[in-house]
Protein backbone atom coordinates (compact mmCIF):
# COMPACT_ATOMS: atom_id res chain seq x y z
CA UNK A 1 0.00 0.00 0.00
CA UNK A 2 1.44 3.33 -0.85
CA UNK A 3 1.80 6.46 1.15
CA UNK A 4 -1.62 8.18 1.34
CA UNK A 5 -1.44 12.52 0.37
CA UNK A 6 -4.05 14.83 1.41
CA UNK A 7 -4.77 17.80 -0.78
CA UNK A 8 -6.28 21.30 0.49
CA UNK A 9 -6.82 23.34 -2.14
CA UNK A 10 -9.03 26.00 -3.38
CA UNK A 11 -11.55 24.33 -5.57
CA UNK A 12 -12.89 27.27 -7.81
CA UNK A 13 -10.04 29.40 -7.59
CA UNK A 14 -9.37 30.41 -11.51
CA UNK A 15 -6.16 32.56 -11.05
CA UNK A 16 -4.47 30.08 -12.40
CA UNK A 17 -2.23 29.10 -15.70
CA UNK A 18 -4.46 27.46 -17.93
CA UNK A 19 -4.13 23.82 -18.18
CA UNK A 20 -6.09 23.73 -21.93
CA UNK A 21 -8.74 21.73 -20.64
CA UNK A 22 -11.60 20.47 -22.29
CA UNK A 23 -15.10 19.11 -21.28
CA UNK A 24 -17.86 17.02 -22.16
CA UNK A 25 -20.96 19.24 -22.68
CA UNK A 26 -24.45 19.08 -23.95
CA UNK A 27 -24.85 21.47 -26.80
CA UNK A 28 -27.68 21.60 -28.93
CA UNK A 29 -28.42 18.08 -27.90
CA UNK A 30 -25.07 17.03 -28.78
CA UNK A 31 -22.37 15.74 -26.05
CA UNK A 32 -19.27 18.20 -27.05
CA UNK A 33 -16.00 18.94 -26.02
CA UNK A 34 -15.84 22.37 -24.91
CA UNK A 35 -12.64 24.23 -23.46
CA UNK A 36 -13.29 25.00 -20.23
CA UNK A 37 -11.55 27.85 -17.40
CA UNK A 38 -8.83 26.51 -15.50
CA UNK A 39 -9.24 26.02 -12.14
CA UNK A 40 -7.10 24.28 -8.89
CA UNK A 41 -9.56 21.57 -9.44
CA UNK A 42 -7.62 20.51 -12.54
CA UNK A 43 -4.28 21.19 -11.12
CA UNK A 44 -5.73 18.48 -8.51
CA UNK A 45 -6.73 15.95 -10.91
CA UNK A 46 -2.99 15.97 -12.98
CA UNK A 47 -2.02 15.78 -9.67
CA UNK A 48 -4.04 12.85 -8.47
CA UNK A 49 -3.07 10.90 -11.25
CA UNK A 50 0.37 11.30 -11.36
CA UNK A 51 0.22 10.04 -7.39
CA UNK A 52 -1.12 7.19 -8.47
CA UNK A 53 1.88 6.60 -11.30
CA UNK A 54 4.26 6.85 -7.89
CA UNK A 55 1.96 4.31 -6.20
CA UNK A 56 0.64 6.64 -3.56
CA UNK A 57 -2.85 7.80 -3.15
CA UNK A 58 -4.78 11.06 -3.35
CA UNK A 59 -7.14 11.76 -0.33
CA UNK A 60 -9.00 14.81 -0.32
CA UNK A 61 -12.39 16.73 -0.54
CA UNK A 62 -14.26 15.95 -4.09
CA UNK A 63 -15.95 19.61 -4.04
CA UNK A 64 -16.34 23.32 -2.32
CA UNK A 65 -18.54 22.67 0.66
CA UNK A 66 -19.72 25.91 1.97
CA UNK A 67 -18.77 25.70 5.87
CA UNK A 68 -21.40 27.97 7.19
CA UNK A 69 -23.80 25.71 8.19
CA UNK A 70 -21.28 23.31 9.73
CA UNK A 71 -20.59 22.70 13.56
CA UNK A 72 -17.46 22.45 14.52
CA UNK A 73 -17.99 18.41 15.33
CA UNK A 74 -19.00 17.74 12.11
CA UNK A 75 -15.68 19.22 10.35
CA UNK A 76 -13.96 17.56 12.94
CA UNK A 77 -15.09 14.60 11.52
CA UNK A 78 -15.19 15.01 8.05
CA UNK A 79 -11.33 16.17 8.42
CA UNK A 80 -10.90 13.39 10.54
CA UNK A 81 -11.84 10.75 8.48
CA UNK A 82 -10.06 11.78 5.67
CA UNK A 83 -6.96 13.16 7.33
CA UNK A 84 -6.16 10.36 10.38
CA UNK A 85 -4.39 7.69 7.86
CA UNK A 86 -2.53 10.08 5.60
CA UNK A 87 1.10 10.98 6.35
CA UNK A 88 1.58 13.86 4.09
CA UNK A 89 -0.76 16.68 2.99
CA UNK A 90 -0.06 18.53 0.22
CA UNK A 91 -1.38 22.40 0.23
CA UNK A 92 -1.72 24.12 -2.99
CA UNK A 93 -0.98 27.60 -2.80
CA UNK A 94 -2.84 29.74 -5.60
CA UNK A 95 -3.16 33.71 -6.11
CA UNK A 96 -6.98 33.63 -4.98
CA UNK A 97 -7.03 30.88 -2.03
CA UNK A 98 -8.63 33.00 0.25
CA UNK A 99 -11.91 34.49 0.64
CA UNK A 100 -11.59 38.22 1.32
CA UNK A 101 -15.02 38.41 2.66
CA UNK A 102 -14.71 35.51 5.16
CA UNK A 103 -12.71 35.02 8.55
CA UNK A 104 -10.10 32.10 8.54
CA UNK A 105 -12.22 29.78 10.77
CA UNK A 106 -15.15 29.74 8.13
CA UNK A 107 -12.42 29.01 5.54
CA UNK A 108 -11.80 24.84 4.77
CA UNK A 109 -7.85 25.22 4.13
CA UNK A 110 -7.02 26.78 7.76
CA UNK A 111 -8.76 23.37 9.16
CA UNK A 112 -7.29 20.84 6.82
CA UNK A 113 -3.83 22.49 7.77
CA UNK A 114 -4.27 22.36 11.69
CA UNK A 115 -5.79 18.80 11.36
CA UNK A 116 -3.01 17.90 9.54
CA UNK A 117 -0.78 19.08 12.36
CA UNK A 118 -2.48 17.43 14.95
CA UNK A 119 -2.42 14.26 16.28
CA UNK A 120 -5.66 12.25 16.47
CA UNK A 121 -6.42 8.46 18.39
CA UNK A 122 -8.97 6.52 16.75
CA UNK A 123 -9.99 3.04 18.17
CA UNK A 124 -6.60 3.09 20.57
CA UNK A 125 -4.36 3.69 16.89
CA UNK A 126 -2.50 7.57 17.25
CA UNK A 127 -1.62 8.75 14.45
CA UNK A 128 1.55 11.33 13.75
CA UNK A 129 1.26 15.29 12.60
CA UNK A 130 1.76 14.91 8.80
CA UNK A 131 4.77 16.12 6.91
CA UNK A 132 3.27 19.29 5.17
CA UNK A 133 4.02 21.10 2.12
CA UNK A 134 3.22 23.95 0.46
CA UNK A 135 3.58 23.47 -3.28
CA UNK A 136 3.19 26.97 -5.79
CA UNK A 137 0.68 27.03 -8.41
CA UNK A 138 1.37 29.30 -11.31
CA UNK A 139 -0.71 32.60 -11.72
CA UNK A 140 -2.61 33.42 -15.02
CA UNK A 141 0.64 34.71 -16.42
CA UNK A 142 2.24 31.78 -15.57
CA UNK A 143 4.26 33.42 -13.55
CA UNK A 144 5.48 32.50 -9.41
CA UNK A 145 6.31 36.53 -8.78
CA UNK A 146 2.94 36.74 -6.33
CA UNK A 147 4.66 34.72 -4.35
CA UNK A 148 8.31 33.68 -5.17
CA UNK A 149 10.64 36.47 -6.04
CA UNK A 150 14.79 35.85 -6.78
CA UNK A 151 17.06 38.25 -5.06
CA UNK A 152 20.49 37.72 -7.36
CA UNK A 153 22.10 40.63 -4.86
CA UNK A 154 21.54 37.95 -1.64
CA UNK A 155 21.46 35.10 -3.94
CA UNK A 156 18.16 33.94 -2.00
CA UNK A 157 14.65 33.49 -3.20
CA UNK A 158 11.81 35.98 -1.23
CA UNK A 159 8.77 34.36 -0.08
CA UNK A 160 5.71 37.13 -0.06
CA UNK A 161 3.78 35.22 2.71
CA UNK A 162 1.86 38.19 3.84
CA UNK A 163 -1.34 37.19 1.27
CA UNK A 164 -1.08 33.18 3.03
CA UNK A 165 -3.25 32.15 5.72
CA UNK A 166 -1.85 32.64 8.91
CA UNK A 167 -1.45 29.09 10.31
CA UNK A 168 0.49 28.49 6.82
CA UNK A 169 2.71 31.81 7.68
CA UNK A 170 3.20 30.92 11.72
CA UNK A 171 4.72 27.21 10.27
CA UNK A 172 7.54 28.72 7.80
CA UNK A 173 10.53 30.17 9.09
CA UNK A 174 10.24 28.43 12.22
CA UNK A 175 13.02 26.45 12.90
CA UNK A 176 14.01 26.69 16.54
CA UNK A 177 17.50 27.30 15.93
CA UNK A 178 17.97 29.31 12.52
CA UNK A 179 20.75 29.76 10.23
CA UNK A 180 21.04 33.32 9.19
CA UNK A 181 22.98 35.33 7.23
CA UNK A 182 22.46 39.37 7.01
CA UNK A 183 21.93 40.78 3.27
CA UNK A 184 20.98 44.54 2.62
CA UNK A 185 19.40 44.95 5.68
CA UNK A 186 17.59 41.95 6.46
CA UNK A 187 18.20 38.58 7.28
CA UNK A 188 18.37 35.91 4.86
CA UNK A 189 17.39 31.90 5.88
CA UNK A 190 19.28 28.92 4.91
CA UNK A 191 18.82 25.62 5.22
CA UNK A 192 15.81 23.74 6.65
CA UNK A 193 14.18 27.50 8.27
CA UNK A 194 10.58 25.54 8.15
CA UNK A 195 8.21 23.29 9.06
CA UNK A 196 6.20 23.80 5.78
CA UNK A 197 8.62 23.95 2.93
CA UNK A 198 7.81 26.11 -0.62
CA UNK A 199 7.93 24.90 -4.09
CA UNK A 200 7.16 25.63 -7.32
CA UNK A 201 4.20 23.27 -9.43
CA UNK A 202 6.67 22.72 -11.83
CA UNK A 203 9.07 21.48 -10.13
CA UNK A 204 7.02 19.45 -7.70
CA UNK A 205 5.41 18.08 -10.17
CA UNK A 206 8.11 16.32 -11.88
CA UNK A 207 9.48 14.37 -8.54
CA UNK A 208 6.60 14.60 -6.14
CA UNK A 209 8.01 11.59 -4.15
CA UNK A 210 11.45 13.47 -3.27
CA UNK A 211 9.37 16.48 -1.75
CA UNK A 212 6.94 14.29 -0.37
CA UNK A 213 9.74 12.35 1.24
CA UNK A 214 11.38 15.79 2.41
CA UNK A 215 8.13 16.63 4.27
CA UNK A 216 8.28 13.45 5.85
CA UNK A 217 12.06 13.77 6.99
CA UNK A 218 11.13 17.31 8.37
CA UNK A 219 7.93 15.65 10.20
CA UNK A 220 10.46 13.51 12.06
CA UNK A 221 12.01 16.01 13.24
CA UNK A 222 9.51 18.47 14.00
CA UNK A 223 10.99 18.72 17.33
CA UNK A 224 13.47 21.39 15.50
CA UNK A 225 10.05 23.69 15.30
CA UNK A 226 7.98 25.85 16.71
CA UNK A 227 4.65 24.24 15.03
CA UNK A 228 1.46 26.11 15.14
CA UNK A 229 -1.30 23.42 14.99
CA UNK A 230 -4.58 25.60 15.60
CA UNK A 231 -6.45 28.20 13.95
CA UNK A 232 -6.35 31.82 15.22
Amino acid sequence: MGRKVFVSYKYADSKVEDLDVYEDREVFGMLTKVKVTTTARHYVDKLSEELEKDDEIYKGEDDDESMESLADSTIASKLGDKIFDSSVTVVLVSKGMKEALSSENEQWIPWEISYSLKEQSRKNVRSKTNGVIAVVLPDETGSYEYYITRDEECNCRTLKTDFLFQILRDNMFNVKEPNKRPCNGSDVYSGDCSYIQSVKWVDFIKNISKYNDKAIELRDKIGDFNPTKTIK
